[in-house]
């Protein structure tokens, strides 16, 4: 029985987040689960590296499946996509992998991405891609205070109160603010993240952007432990699963 890997993207948008959910509520997986079911004949179940929220893109999104024919890895590429046209959803790469790969649980670094637009016009062309803020922020100021969040932490001040994850504590590689024109962009890097640690962290830098906390007290909210202690969450629509890695790549067929 082969399993294949697929590198997907998608617009977040319409759908209830990655996850299945009640027959008629749009999810990524209920996408791609048809249109294997479409191009093959057999219904699958989909295991992916991070489930994503309503709302929440990837440009490198990591699942895998099953299939109880052979089939060449790029005629598989090929038919996902012929079948999600009508959705917000498409295959990047697709791989014969070992099989023994797990998705989720064989992943050693995944990647966010959070775009910022603040500027006094709306976003237009990035409406539901971007988070629009008003005020301008200082990417500076944010980056030398999401520094102190660098190594292993509790991070129970950025942990959603429905994390369901058997603790707080997590190592946080990388955390990067810099400015992209009228965008701030914020990148991090972790083998794992609490339920939206990364919208917690990027609302409460935000504070620290727009002059209303210093660097100071974003280090002591962060410290104190406590969710209360948080910032506003940023909203979903500026953040993406940019990347997963596991070593090396599986052969191509």
């Amino acid at each position: 029985m082969p399993r294949y890997r697929l590198t997907i993207e998608y617009d977040g948008t319409a759908f209830c987040g990655f996850q299945a959910q009640a027959q008629g509520v749009p999810s990524v997986q209920a996408s791609i689960e048809r249109a294997i079911l479409a191009f093959s004949g057999e219904a699958v179940r989909v295991h992916v590296a991070g489930r994503t929220d309503t709302g929440v893109h990837a440009t490198g999104q990591v699942v895998h499946f099953d299939l109880e024919k052979a089939w060449p890895a790029q005629t598989v590429h090929n038919a996902i996509n012929a079948h999600l046209i009508p959705d917000a959803v498409a295959v990047l790469d697709a791989v014969v992998a070992d099989p023994e790969f797990h998705a989720r649980f064989q992943a050693s670094e995944r990647r966010y991405l959070y775009r910022i637009l603040d500027r006094r016009a709306p976003a237009v062309l990035d409406r539901n891609r971007v988070w629009w803020v008003k005020t301008p922020l200082d990417a500076a100021a944010m980056h030398e205070a999401a520094q102190a969040m660098i190594g292993l932490h509790d991070f129970t001040t950025f942990r959603d109160v429905n994390c369901q994850a058997s603790g707080p504590m997590r190592t946080l590689d990388e955390a990067r603010v810099w400015r992209e024109g009228h965008e701030v962009h914020l990148v991090f890097r972790a083998r794992s993240f609490l339920h939206r640690q990364v919208r917690s962290m990027t609302g409460s830098l935000a504070e620290v952007g727009s002059g209303r906390w210093t660097a100071d007290q974003f280090r002591a909210a962060f410290e104190a432990r406590d969710r209360a202690a948080c910032g506003q969450v940023a909203p979903a629509s500026g953040l993406y699963l940019t990347g997963v890695d596991y070593g090396p790549i599986e052969r191509k067929a």
